[in-house]
């Protein structure tokens, strides 16, 4: 009985140690299990979020090398198709009067209207980004109606503290959850847009300051010579006519003494538009210098550059310049016609 009964607590010891270690054994194994999924995850954020720094680095290293807005919008629509695949967008820039924005780019299936207003656009209107679906109430901006219920984003583009436009993103059906957690994402991507935007818009400024007469608006001496050069390149390639009109302002400096440089200035400005309403297709019109003007007229023939050389006279003494109460004198001017080849 004695031997019995050790034997019996023996198996009982072993059987509560072979239990002791299987639970301990789960329960380690099953720690590793979370573990491994936590890391997992841990893992796949990483990769993600590696993946998101690398398209932004690649979208903004694009962006600052393009060389104009249509350029940029095209890049635009499509990053934005890669780093936010759960959303669809569209993007607005202010237009030059500043009343209306234009819409540029949409991708994803998103769409964009022509124009909206900015009073339309709570993000605008508020000044920063507008969640919709974010809160028990919420009001729809007017330019994404018709809406469907579906949350999204307005970001208002700032560069230089100045509102130059809006993106506009909207989740994909089913995405909704994936949606609302890019905002962060969404608010880089916003941001470098609108630094790409403002460089483009300054160095369209500079580049117009470089080749634009502040005075009249039309191209410079320095246009003028590059145009020439290539137009002549073009015509001895082509065979084409090329011809100039040059237009000097009669008896000018004598006008500019009797009436002050306030009208002679009102007066070049009047040359200025005349030629300029007389240009068609790629014609150039130039100011040269003080009352010196050119129009620069490819694919003209010797006979049409003279027509048109007697009917920008006739325009600019048709004109009536008012300067203060009372007309000024009528304007006329002196018109020379010349031919490539000769």
């Amino acid at each position: 009985p004695l031997l019995a009964l050790i034997g019996a607590l023996v198996v009982s010891a072993v059987s509560i140690v072979f239990f002791m270690s299987y639970r301990g054994n789960r329960l380690q194994l099953r720690a590793m299990r979370n573990r491994s999924r936590a890391e997992r995850k841990l893992l796949d954020d990483q990769l993600k979020l590696a993946r998101e720094v690398q398209f932004l680095g690649e979208l903004n290293e694009w962006l600052q090398s393009s060389r104009s807005l249509d350029e940029l919008f095209d890049m635009v629509g499509r990053f934005m198709t890669h780093i936010l695949p759960q959303a669809e967008g569209s993007v607005y820039v202010y237009s030059n009067s500043r009343d209306v924005l234009d819409g540029c780019a949409s991708w994803n299936g998103g769409t964009h209207k022509a124009h909206i207003h900015p009073e339309g656009c709570w993000g605008l209107r508020r000044g920063r980004t507008y969640q919709y679906g974010a809160s028990e109430i919420d009001f729809v901006c007017e330019h994404a109606e018709p809406h469907d219920g579906r949350p999204y984003f307005c970001f208002p583009i700032l560069a230089h503290g100045e509102t130059v436009g809006l993106l506009h993103l909207r989740a994909i059906e089913g995405q909704k959850e994936g949606f609302r957690d890019s905002r962060k994402l969404a608010q880089l991507c916003a941001e470098q847009i609108s630094m790409a935007i403002a460089n483009v818009r300054m160095r369209d400024q500079l580049h117009d300051q470089s080749v634009r007469d502040p005075l009249t608006g039309l191209f410079n001496r320095r246009h003028m010579t590059e145009t020439l050069r290539k137009s002549i390149s073009r015509s001895q390639q082509t065979g084409a006519y090329l011809s100039l009109i040059a237009v000097d302002v009669d008896h000018f400096k004598k006008f500019n003494d009797t009436h002050g440089h306030d009208a002679g200035d009102m007066v070049l400005r009047a040359v200025g538009a005349a030629l300029e309403q007389g240009c068609e297709r790629d014609e150039v019109a130039c100011r040269i210098g003080g009352e010196e003007f050119m129009l620069i007229l490819p694919d003209n023939s010797p006979e049409d550059a003279v027509s048109r050389a007697e009917q920008l006279r006739q325009a600019v003494e048709a004109v009536t310049v008012r300067y203060g109460e009372k007309a000024l004198p009528r304007i006329t001017i002196s018109v020379g016609v010349s031919h490539y080849p000769a």
